[in-house]
């Protein structure tokens, strides 16, 4: 029986055999440890009912674990060179299609719709390119898609940013624009030994379980990412500073802007990464009637 592909003896064959030269300006670290894959499978829940839309398949190290766990696998890959790779290599498993598409300009509704619709459930689970990691995310989060959970490997620092809590150094809009629309936490932590190439950073498994409603509501939910923005747009000034300097005609409308803090119960000369996502909830609405 053949070896798993994210054996390294595997893999260095398959890129032997294709010539294949890793582009930088993809992000293209394959992984070559496969009991990484599949703790992080397990961490996900994928079942035999589960259709998984996976993004960046590479050489198929996490498509093969992933067909052979789940009832259905989508692949996103932009790249190619990999089309006869995974081909290959994905023969044996009669439950992956490959998209040879940019998941960013892709119609996930549709493709849900039509390729996945006998799935009791739907799951993002990745390996993401580490150049285009938030771009994805915020695309799956935004186009309200009809997903049980994201369960994504990427750069340690990024899923310390999506799960920071209030007054930490890395809670910033990333953090309140992942916990809006999901509950987050990190399952696993990846080294980056069991890449090749080897990235420079440690990487991080994080899942992110849809809420079936935001966490909280806001009369304006573009506006209130909005006020989310300007409040980190310099973190060391003040939120007053910030909201002045960053939302539009923020200094002609001072007096109004500290009446709005001073009504929500938020002192101007705080930072915004000591408020709560509630906070940023009250006081965004509070300014959208000024605003709007």
């Amino acid at each position: 029986m053949e070896k798993e592909i994210a054996t390294l003896s595997r893999t260095k064959q398959i890129l032997e055999k294709y010539s294949f030269s890793f582009k930088k300006s993809l992000g293209q670290n394959f992984i070559v440890e496969p009991n990484i894959l599949h703790r992080m499978i397990e961490r996900a829940g994928v079942t035999e009912e589960t259709g998984v839309i996976e993004i960046g398949p590479g050489i198929g190290a996490l498509t093969e674990q992933l067909a052979k766990n789940a009832k259905k696998v989508i692949a996103f890959e932009v790249d190619g060179r990999l089309l006869p790779i995974l081909e290959e290599n994905l023969a044996p498993y009669s439950n992956i299609e490959i998209i040879y598409q940019d998941v960013l300009k892709a119609n996930l509704h549709e493709i849900i719709e039509k390729k996945l619709n006998n799935c009791r459930e739907v799951m993002v689970v990745a390996n993401l390119p580490y150049y285009i990691t938030t771009p994805i995310i915020m695309k799956l989060l935004e186009n309200r898609l009809p997903l049980k959970a994201i369960v994504v490997m990427l750069q340690k620092e990024v899923a310390e940013r999506m799960t920071a809590k209030p007054s930490t150094k890395d809670y910033g809009s990333l953090s309140i624009a992942v916990q809006y629309y999901t509950e987050a936490k990190t399952v696993m932590s990846v080294p980056k030994t069991v890449f090749i190439p080897q990235p420079n950073v440690d990487s991080s498994v994080i899942r992110l379980d849809l809420r079936p409603e935001p966490l909280i509501h806001v009369k304006n939910e573009a506006f209130f990412f909005q006020v989310v923005k300007a409040s980190f747009a310099q973190r060391r000034k003040t939120l007053l500073n910030n909201l002045l300097n960053n939302l539009p005609n923020g200094k002609a409308n001072k007096n109004i802007i500290e009446e709005c803090l001073t009504s929500a119960g938020i002192d101007g000369k705080r930072r915004g990464e000591s408020l709560t996502i509630e906070e940023f909830a009250l006081l965004s609405d509070r300014l959208y009637e000024i605003f709007k």
